[in-house]
């Protein structure tokens, strides 16, 4: 451990992409801020957790497991292969990446994406890219840089990961179609009036752009300085 000890102390800008529950706009969220600052050459990535053949991420069967470790991860290398890893690319993401643990293993994972990132950089890159993951559970081992957290009032599901995450939110986004954003909706009891009172929050209707005060925010974090350890 104590040869990689120079290594892991490099300092990153990360973002986190987070929301509470599947299929709210969490990925488009990433796109449209790889989209936003495309000269900035992201490392982008997606963290899905597994368990019992079934895939955490979207509670269907599918391929994600790897067949032999609790961990895996693999970069992307097609724009167009439907994935949404692939789909970070096409927004303007320098790599992209996919790591899949098993439920309860992202920690085991994470020395995997630590030496996947420093692979990625070296060749002698003056500065490190900013990276910008989508996932819940990486927020139990890191404090990002800034963390949006996707919320969309017309889903009623709402995971334990995302709730207790919600105080460390730098920005609720409030995703959806506009009918869906004006209307009450049961989902939003779950939310703590607090929260919506105390965090700031945007409105990003589908298939528009990344909303003025979350680009200011990128902007500050782009310019700052590098202050995260993976």
């Amino acid at each position: 451990m104590a040869g990689n000890d120079k290594k892991s102390a490099a300092q990153w800008r990360v973002i986190v992409v987070g929301g509470h529950t599947r299929s709210i706009g969490k990925t488009q969220l990433v796109c449209d801020v790889i989209s936003a600052f495309a000269s900035a050459n992201w490392i982008a990535g997606k963290i899905t957790q597994y368990g019992h053949g079934v895939c955490a991420q979207n509670g269907e069967n599918c391929d994600c497991a790897p067949d032999e470790h609790v961990c895996a991860i693999n970069w992307e290398t097609r724009a167009d292969s439907g994935t949404d890893s692939a789909r970070f690319l096409a927004a303007g993401a320098r790599r992209s990446f996919w790591l899949r643990t098993k439920q309860g293993f992202l920690a085991e994972g994470l020395p995997l994406l630590r030496t996947a990132l420093e692979q990625a950089v070296e060749g002698g890159i003056a500065e490190l890219p900013p990276v910008i993951v989508e996932s819940n559970s990486l927020l139990q081992f890191l404090k990002p840089s800034l963390y949006f957290a996707v919320v969309d009032p017309a889903k009623e599901d709402f995971k334990d990961s995302a709730r207790a995450a919600l105080d460390r939110a730098d920005a609720l986004v409030l995703r959806g179609t506009a009918d869906a954003l004006t209307s009450a909706a049961p989902s939003w009891t779950k939310l703590p009036t607090r929260l919506l009172k105390e965090k700031p929050s945007v409105t990003q209707l589908e298939g528009y752009p990344l909303p003025e005060p979350l680009h200011v925010l990128v902007q500050r974090l782009l310019e700052g300085p590098a202050n995260v350890s993976i």
